[in-house]
């Protein structure tokens, strides 16, 4: 599997994308450098479920996002991504459907274990990185839409992000 946080040939609307490629890449992979890599600068960036804030700040997301969903057995399969980008902009928005998976960590092969499952719609407002040139993600808003499964897998999490 190629990790490699940048990769090349992208045209403009798939580099917007991949910020959230690489986005949900670390949090299933546990992977905090990639998850990093899509995240802006700064103490205002901020991820929001059903419109309240939950959380603030590159410390505040690890915490109650990765430190909590990157050690889970996961997977989240993106869709229907489109992308408002305009050629020399160095803010873009992207729209996407998202279905996950979460299992307990190391529980996700066995067939019999609980599970928690999820679809939401994604809205992102990016950034364009001068530094490393790569896009990250300044706000993420997810709607939940709907849930199937044990929810105390995640229960923590979500109670956390929305504190």
């Amino acid at each position: 599997m190629d990790t490699r946080i940048k990769i090349s040939s992208l045209s403009l609307r798939e580099a917007v994308a991949d910020a959230l490629y690489r986005c949900v890449l670390g949090l299933d992979l546990n992977d905090w450098e990639m998850f990093r890599s899509s995240l802006a600068e700064g103490e205002d960036i901020s991820m929001e479920l059903k419109g309240s804030i939950g959380t603030k700040g590159r410390d505040q997301i690890k915490q109650y996002i990765f430190d909590f969903i990157g050690p889970l057995d996961t997977t989240h399969h993106i869709s229907n991504v489109r992308v408002d980008v305009k050629d020399g902009e160095d803010t873009a928005t992207l729209s996407a459907y998202a279905v996950a998976q979460h299992y307990r960590g190391g529980e996700g092969p066995d067939p019999a274990t609980a599970h928690f499952m999820t679809g939401s719609i994604y809205v992102l407002d990016l950034v364009k990185d001068s530094k490393d040139d790569l896009w990250k993600i300044k706000k993420w808003s997810a709607n939940m839409v709907w849930r199937d499964g044990d929810g105390s897998i995640v229960a923590r999490g979500l109670s956390a992000a929305n504190h």
